[in-house]
């Protein structure tokens, strides 16, 4: 006699299976973070102890391209944009030499004072453990891709205390304007178990309530609709400086540490000339613009420059807390320069950023609410779908995938990676909105080639 199995049964099975494995991906990279977060935050006290700390960093960015290029090639750049590669293109394999190399070179890069982020070498230590785990039990390729992305996710709500807001970045960050539903349940899951236990060792995070948020009114929300007009250029500046100096670094025919030696003695010496702000975390910075104080207008312009100098010359390092630095800089100089208040577009802007860059808006929108509470979430979220729609096919990720076009005005091939798209072309609706700007645009131009004749 046969035995009939439901449809139900199957989905509870499923469900019960990936409950138990993402909280066993959660388990094992909430320690390995923890370890990493304390180990930074010992030699960064360490190297503070130095006035001029930062003239090594020479030294460690040639460290830092000789350990990745010799023992793990895949450790390069900022981490989560290497995670993505090797999802879309080898189903989330990645060598287990990453692990220690991507850990070793980050730190020496963030201790001596190389601009980039700590959740980039959280996520692919997550995604590493969790691919060498799956090859040690003989997954299928299906099935290692989702716990490579359950690592994705327990490193980025490991590292920021944003266990919500991390699982929606593990399976929107992969897509250009789509969401893998099947990983959502044990995104969470992994999410929430690394947060758990990355605390409960000790790791302190960043919490900050706005309170300052005014009455709505539809002039108010039209300013933080240009807020996310401006957050979304801000992201752009950073995207056009990261692929300008990839494009400077490939191109310089040398030995890959001595690019390092060349990158690291670059940004040591625009530290001695300008200031030494613009270094390592900068979560100093970002703190001091979330409590008000006015930022620089050039702050967000040279920390896309030391960032990009420092990951597109051998420097290893996460690329989402420099764009939490644009982001709060960003949006503090648009409160100046609108008479707002610092504190609430800082918060504004730190987000936006995020979602034009790394294109997540969702992800975005609920980190808002983790890091400064409820009362100014929908003000950021629609600050962040702006900034999302502006940025359209660039990101800090090349390797997303292109899964829908931003306007009907765009034509471009789907399916692609966005380092794939070279150009979109544009053929706006006859007496659309789109149309009419771009024709209002060729006239101005043509009466501005007459007046030159």
């Amino acid at each position: 006699m046969k035995t009939r199995i439901t449809e139900s049964t199957l989905l509870f099975i499923s469900i019960a299976k990936w409950v138990f494995l993402s909280t066993l991906a959660g388990a094992l990279v909430g320690f390995p973070v923890a370890l990493f977060l304390k180990l930074l935050r010992v030699s960064s006290d360490w190297a503070a102890g130095w006035d001029y700390y930062y003239l090594l960093l020479p030294l460690g960015m040639f460290a830092s391209a000789l350990l990745i290029k010799y023992l793990a090639p895949d450790a390069k750049g900022h981490g989560t944009e290497k995670v993505i590669e090797a999802i879309h293109r080898r189903a989330g394999k990645i060598p287990v030499a990453v692990v220690p190399v991507k850990l070793v070179a980050t730190l020496v890069t963030l201790v001596l004072g190389g601009s980039a982020g700590k959740e980039g070498p959280c996520a692919q230590i997550g995604a590493g453990i969790t691919s060498v785990f799956s090859d040690i039990f003989r997954f299928s390729e299906h099935d290692r891709k989702k716990m490579v992305i359950c690592g994705i996710s327990a490193g980025f709500a490991a590292v920021f205390g944003t266990p919500i807001a991390g699982a929606i970045f593990g399976v929107e960050v992969l897509f250009v304007g789509s969401i893998l539903y099947e990983v959502l349940l044990p995104s969470f899951i992994s999410g929430i178990t690394a947060y758990q236990i990355s605390s409960a060792l000790g790791i302190t995070y960043f919490y900050r309530p706005i309170n300052f948020v005014p009455v709505f009114s539809e002039t108010f929300l039209l300013k933080v609709m240009f807020a996310g007009l401006f957050c979304g250029l801000a992201a752009i500046t950073l995207i056009e400086l990261m692929k300008y100096f990839e494009k400077k670094a490939h191109a310089l025919a040398v030995w890959e540490p001595y690019k390092g030696l060349i990158g690291g003695a670059v940004v040591s010496l625009f530290a001695l000339l300008v200031t030494k702000r613009y270094l390592g975390l900068g979560l100093d910075l970002i703190e001091d613009t979330l409590t008000g104080v006015p930022a620089h207008w050039y702050d967000f312009v040279l920390k896309s420059l030391f960032t990009s100098i420092t990951l597109s010359f051998g420097g290893s390092g996460g690329i989402i807390t420099p764009v939490f630095f644009v982001g709060a800089t960003a949006g503090s100089l648009y409160a100046s320069m609108t008479g707002l208040d610092h504190a609430t577009f800082a918060a504004i802007g730190m987000t936006a950023v995020v979602a034009g860059a790394a294109n997540t808006p969702i992800a975005a929108s609920i980190m808002a609410v983790e890091l400064f509470g409820p009362a100014v979430a929908p003000y950021a979220t629609v600050a962040c779908v702006i900034s999302f729609l502006m940025t359209g096919n660039r990101s800090v990720y090349p390797s997303q995938v292109l899964s829908v076009t931003k306007s009907d005005s765009i034509k471009v091939e789907l399916g692609r990676e966005l380092q794939d798209i070279r150009e979109a072309s544009y053929s706006p609706k006859p007496g659309g909105l789109a149309a009419l700007a771009i024709q209002f645009i060729q006239r101005v131009d043509d009466a501005v080639n007459r007046l030159r004749r």
